[in-house]
């Protein structure tokens, strides 16, 4: 598991997350009546002070009304205002000293603003989403927002006994006292606030495939509607699973869960353990299949091994637009090579002015990022040859299974499996914004694709190929 930890503030939200402590779990315990969309939660962060003392620090919480403040059991002095909650304890905290924040709220949750409009918390027709990447978490919880601070969670809701609560992690405990339900999750796995999810509906939860010994427990919760439809849509979703074990290493949470609310997004959202999708990436022809793919990707590449901070994006979106071309060509349908050739030439066609090893915040969720960063993992793969860029892959993972990483440990990462140096090619695809040509790939085959893989998104199966 990687150490590594940043210990400065995000350069693309400087105003999110506190660097001067780090948060190992939160317990959070919360009511929500989806009628008034009225919350009112308790928060208990257990914590542990930087290398210096600790005379105030703060948390990120939207406007809600703050009940009561405590750290290690006294009141301390706080203030909360523009996103902020500012906590002076009695006493300053000793450097590396352990100690627990108690912060309970009550009010109506809303998204919070940001460049890309509302993200966190968003109340539904009937029920609520959180799908809170990169700032939305503090719309409906304190938290130490910046995506290096990690943290094991316990989540309680408690609603009206007709909804089905879905959070990413184990189901502990599910009990209902009159017409209420309190559901319990627990996820152990070190988790970014960010990446913190919860749905809130009128669901039908079923199982996708039979996980076997030993195999990764898939559910998904889906309004009744939807389930033709959604049956065909995600039925190769185990399929995938075993692809990217293969290919990526062991799943790295407990279980996988994917919700598909009773409306519709603009895009799929990852968080751990769960994948969230509208009723219009539904459609009963797989036409969405390639985003199935990217989603559950990023249990690996976002999820498990997490950036540092926002520059590094495209370690995220690189990697997971990859494996939608991996799905592809391992499938039956159109190899990597030809769907990086097709992102070649859009790009080409487009302006050349993103740099994907820092793209700003205002570039950071441009399709062109998730492009260009998949073209920088094909041109790494043709620079390696498939054996060492799949032991690469798979290393990465595993050395970064729950941790932290940056560009630069990628780089120096990749060097260790290449023949020859490899800075002019991370210089070219990462650091360049101009468009540099797709190279060539190994003469050898790809990856044989498994047999009786369907062919993908409804393309017909290539006779007399061994792979795809």
């Amino acid at each position: 598991m990687s150490g590594q930890r940043t210990a400065a503030s995000d350069p693309y939200f400087p105003a999110n997350g506190d660097p001067r402590y780090r948060v190992h779990r939160y317990e959070l315990a919360l009511e929500y009546r989806p009628g008034p969309n009225r919350l009112a939660g308790t928060a208990r962060l257990s914590a542990i002070a930087g290398r210096a003392p600790l005379a105030e620090f703060h948390l990120n919480l939207a406007d809600f009304r703050i009940g009561r403040v405590l750290v290690n059991g006294r009141v301390p002095h706080f203030t909360h205002r523009g996103g902020k909650l500012r906590v002076r304890p009695a006493k300053p905290l000793a450097a590396g000293a352990a100690f627990t924040v108690e912060v309970h709220w009550a009010g109506n949750p809303k998204p919070v603003r940001s460049p890309w409009g509302g993200i966190g918390w968003e109340e539904l027709t009937d029920g609520a989403l959180v799908a809170s990447q990169p700032v939305g978490a503090p719309s409906w919880y304190p938290c130490n927002d910046r995506p290096a601070d990690k943290a094991s969670y316990q989540i309680s809701v408690n609603t009206p006994s007709a909804y089905t609560v879905v959070a990413g992690g184990r189901l502990l405990t599910r009990t209902t006292k009159a017409s209420t339900t309190t559901w319990v999750y627990e996820q152990s796995a070190p988790t970014s606030s960010y990446l913190v999810g919860l749905a809130i509906g009128a669901y039908q939860t079923v199982l996708l495939g039979d996980p076997g010994l030993g195999g990764v427990p898939q559910t998904a919760h889906v309004p009744a509607h939807l389930l033709p439809r959604f049956s065909r849509d995600f039925a190769r979703q185990p399929a995938m699973m075993r692809l990217f074990e293969d290919l990526f290493g062991p799943y790295p949470f407990g279980e996988y869960a994917v919700v598909v609310v009773d409306e519709e997004l603009d895009v799929p959202v990852e968080a751990q353990g769960l994948s969230l999708f509208g009723a219009n990436h539904v459609d009963g022809a797989r036409g969405s299949e390639r985003l199935v793919a990217h989603e559950l990707a990023h249990q690996w590449f976002g999820n498990s091994v997490t950036i540092a901070d926002w520059r590094h994006i495209w370690l995220n979106e690189g990697f997971a637009k990859y494996a939608e071309w991996l799905w592809s060509e391992h499938s039956g349908g159109r190899t990597a090579h030809a769907l990086a050739l097709g992102a070649h030439r859009l790009l080409s066609s487009q302006p050349q002015d993103l740099t994907p090893a820092d793209p700003g915040r205002k570039l950071m969720f441009d399709d062109r990022l998730y492009q260009r960063g998949g073209l920088a993992v094909h041109a790494v793969r043709c620079a390696l040859g498939d054996g060492a860029f799949f032991r690469m892959l798979r290393d990465w993972a595993a050395a970064h299974r729950h941790g932290v990483v940056t560009t630069a440990g990628f780089i120096g990462h990749v060097a260790r499996y290449a023949a020859e140096p490899v800075d002019d090619l991370f210089a070219t695809w990462l650091y360049d914004p101009a468009l540099p040509p797709l190279p060539s790939p190994p003469l050898r085959p790809p990856v044989p694709a498994r047999p009786g893989y369907p062919p993908a998104n409804g393309e017909p199966a290539r006779k007399g190929r061994g792979s795809a």
